[in-house]
């Protein structure tokens, strides 16, 4: 999104991606109303919406039994009322066609980082290993890490990261959707909201949460096991779980929370998971990082192309989406349970955040702005 909109602004910008396509399942397949919306700012919201997708106008839960709102979206100022869910693959391969379209852009597929260039105290640009193994050097004015919460950039940089903690990790496997399956756009299930469910049309997206680092303990207790535990906590017969026939069908989310105390160093930059990873509560990390990304392009494209930047822009970028950053985090944190998934020692049942959601015709409202728009949205401006 950054590479995009750098160059519809004219600024020459070349996005490196290690793989050779987008072909990734479960990398964040939610997109909200704020992102929507900047692609309706941009003209580009009705052929993003020709895609295939799925709309989810609510998000449910199950709160003592019952099929609670925990977040409505039909009050939001915006185009867009639900949160669309389209496969990543399709939605980064859109944003590529339409980048492409800009002299300025430059797209490199299977090219890996390989370390930054310095000129003195300052990142100069990147060293790149394509497919074939031959190194290749881009000098840079800036360069940008978008590289996730295992960041090589934050990491080659030296930038300092403050661990929030998570307790849980999350699997995510698919499952087979008849017909005549009940419709629900995104659903928690289960007594102590240990099962997602996504409708995604022709499939069930299925995520079930487990104790952080404990993968390899479901594993050793073998899949009929895991299936079990599912079929206790699912609305879906418990015979559906039987397609689950091997590991390879179970994909770890290790989740992750932290963010980074300084985003920038002279010469680099870091957005999105490089420098707050979220957690999966409101899959909101994907708009999050859109939401970095135009701020950074609306404050970074003039210098850039004035040739005028300088740390100060930097700084301005992280001062802008620090407190979206911290609030999100604040939030997410005040939604995670008390209690440890397998730990029958305490009593059962939500977080007491959620369980007032589900008594209140209000609430759901807010939390639907909150996980909608999120804290600060921003706008195109370039």
């Amino acid at each position: 999104m950054l590479g995009f909109l750098l160059a519809r602004a004219g600024v020459p910008t070349t996005v490196v991606e290690k793989h050779t396509d987008f072909l990734r399942d479960f990398r964040g397949d939610t997109i909200h109303p704020s992102t929507l919306e900047a692609f309706h700012e941009l003209g580009l919201l009705e052929a993003f919406l020709a895609l295939p997708h799925q709309q989810a106008p609510k998000l449910h839960a199950e709160i003592n039994g019952i099929q609670t709102t925990i977040a409505d979206f039909s009050r939001l100022p915006t185009r867009c009322k639900f949160i669309a869910f389209m496969p990543q693959w399709d939605f980064l391969s859109f944003l590529a066609e339409k980048a492409n379209e800009f002299p300025a852009f430059r797209l490199r597929m299977g090219a890996t980082f390989a370390g930054l260039v310095r000129r003195g105290e300052r990142v100069a640009g990147v060293r790149v290993v394509d497919g074939a193994g031959q190194e290749d050097l881009i000098e840079a004015n800036l360069v940008v890490g978008a590289d996730g919460r295992d960041s090589r950039v934050r990491r080659d940089i030296g930038l300092e990261v403050e661990d929030l903690g998570a307790s849980v990790d999350v699997l995510w496997m698919k499952l087979s959707r008849p017909p005549d399956d009940a419709v629900q756009g995104m659903s928690h299930g289960g007594p102590n909201q240990g099962l997602i469910l996504i409708d995604r049309g022709d499939f069930w997206q299925c995520g079930y949460v487990i104790r952080k680092g404990g993968f390899a303990e479901t594993k050793t207790a073998g899949l009929p096991a895991l299936r079990a535990r599912l079929a206790a906590v699912s609305p879906l017969p418990s015979a559906r779980f039987d397609e689950i026939k091997d590991w390879d069908q179970v994909h770890l989310l290790s989740v992750r929370m932290d963010r980074l105390k300084t985003w920038w160093a002279p010469g680099v930059l870091c957005i999105g998971d490089a420098a707050h990873a979220m957690s999966p509560v409101g899959g909101v990390g994907v708009n999050l990082a859109v939401q970095d990304a135009i701020a950074a392009a609306n404050i970074l494209a003039g210098p850039l192309l004035s040739g005028r930047l300088t740390d100060a822009h930097l700084r301005a970028v992280q001062k802008r989406r620090e407190f979206p950053t911290k609030a999100t985090q604040k939030v997410q944190l005040m939604m995670r349970s008390k209690r440890k998934p397998g730990d029958e020692t305490k009593s059962s049942g939500p977080p007491a955040f959620l369980r007032a959601i589900g008594r209140s015709r209000i609430l759901p409202h807010v939390t639907g702005r909150l996980i909608g728009l999120g804290f600060r949205p921003e706008r195109v401006k370039i």
